[in-house]
């Protein structure tokens, strides 16, 4: 395929039904929760599970409608939330920080493909990069809202070191179902 195909490269309808299916199932997979000050859900694996699936630009482009869906009020967040309120509240910069784990994985796809050791560093990098965002966006409405300082160490103790574990498990089992070769001959990666 030379440059110019790929520059003009458009989204089949199966590209598009898979974008809408998997937004689906990130909103479904946000209201399975365990209660919590932050609740438990299973976003994240919905999210993992997206990535290995569908890869890079689908990937990037489902979590943008997850994201535009919240924003317009669509019930698709925790508790069946939705509103811009809801996404720009303490808790919405880790859901906009999924972004962050569906580019970076974007960004490493070529190598993603070599190697699954490196599909779940890419993961484990956005997942960083998701928590890294979504807790100084939290600290910065926290404080702002309330009124309050809130250090570092107890933003991490509330909305991180609680999730490492679960998001952890959430990952490798998105990996192993997203690397199974049934579901691969059924989905197939974009390019």
């Amino acid at each position: 395929m030379n440059t110019e195909s790929k520059k003009n490269k458009k989204l089949s309808t199966i590209d598009i039904v898979y974008i809408a299916m998997a937004a689906a199932l990130i909103a479904i997979c946000s209201w399975i929760q365990i209660p919590a000050s932050v609740p438990f859900t299973l976003q994240t694996f919905a999210v993992f599970l997206t990535i290995c699936l569908l890869g890079g630009s689908r990937a990037c482009i489902t979590v943008l409608v997850y994201i535009g869906l919240a924003a317009v009020g669509a019930p698709v967040l925790a508790s069946f939330n939705g509103g811009i309120a809801a996404l720009l509240g303490p808790t919405g910069g880790y859901v906009l920080g999924f972004l962050f784990i569906a580019v970076i994985n974007w960004l490493l796809e070529p190598l993603t493909k070599k190697a699954l050791w490196i599909r779940a560093l890419s993961l484990l990098v956005g997942l960083a990069v998701c928590y890294a965002f979504g807790t100084l966006w939290f600290m910065h409405i926290y404080t702002t809202s309330e009124g309050n300082h809130i250090g570092l160490p107890k933003a991490l103790a509330l909305c991180v070191t609680p999730f490492i574990l679960p998001d952890l498990i959430k990952m490798g089992l998105a990996i192993s179902i997203g690397c199974n070769k049934a579901i691969r001959r059924v989905i197939k990666p974009a390019g």
